[in-house]
């Protein structure tokens, strides 16, 4: 089983989010009928900030800044140059196992971020991966994990500070916290470290983390006449 990786479009030509999103529905259709491989898209967005499902009002832009609406969990956060985005539309091999696929894409964030001498962590509560309180600073978010999963295809997935400004922060609550700061791998190294240069080890990391909880589209199984469909075996049909 492999995963396919597609370089969408990195600085300077950064993807609009609707664009990206068509893209994703598109390859999500197709993995669920079987007619597209297990896809994994990668990224940088123009800026942009996307509101979860369990969004509140008081914590969209404080400026009135336009907000798109996403059917993805989690809440509020921003999109943009510097940041590099990672959307897995994949078909889980335990359509229930959405907790492992978190916990693979957590374990994703942190290998990359090892690799930069940058200790990530999770943080019970808090979606995410976090780098804990120390002389820089409070606990502060590196990078945001939210996703979707439908007939058993995953679609949206993480996004990771590489070099962006961390002003858009500023002007919202992000992901809901109020008591905690953004960071990204270049505040905290002091290294030019841009989206582009981490996709090495993000794809490393990603084929031997995700492929075990990957499966390829299974058709359901014929039935012969005047066999009811609920003869067939348990999971058969997808």
């Amino acid at each position: 089983m492999t995963l396919e990786f597609c370089d969408v479009g990195f600085a300077p030509n950064f993807i609009d989010y609707t664009v990206a999103w068509d893209q994703q529905r598109v390859i999500h259709a197709g993995v669920v009928d079987g007619t597209a491989p297990n896809t994994v898209m990668l990224l940088e967005h123009a800026a942009v900030y996307t509101a979860g499902k369990l969004t509140e009002d008081h914590e969209r832009p404080f400026d009135g800044t336009p907000v798109i609406n996403v059917d993805r969990g989690g809440k509020l956060t921003w999109h943009g140059p510097g940041q590099l985005v990672m959307y897995p539309i994949v078909r889980l091999a335990d359509h229930h196992g959405i907790r492992a696929y978190v916990h693979a894409l957590e374990d994703i964030i942190i290998e990359v971020l090892a690799h930069h001498g940058v200790d990530g962590v999770r943080v019970r509560g808090r979606a995410g991966i976090w780098l804990l309180a120390d002389d820089k600073g409070p606990d502060r978010k590196i990078a945001a994990i939210g996703i979707r999963v439908h007939e058993g295809v995953t679609m949206h997935g993480i996004a990771i500070n590489a070099s962006n400004s961390l002003a858009p922060y500023q002007q919202i609550i992000a992901c809901g916290i109020n008591d905690a700061g953004t960071t990204s791998l270049q505040a905290e190294t002091g290294e030019n470290i841009t989206p582009a240069g981490l996709l090495e080890q993000l794809k490393v990391a990603t084929t031997r983390i995700l492929t075990p909880l990957v499966t390829e589209f299974q058709p359901p199984l014929a039935t012969t006449p005047g066999t009811a469909a609920a003869d067939q075996p348990e999971g058969a049909l997808l």
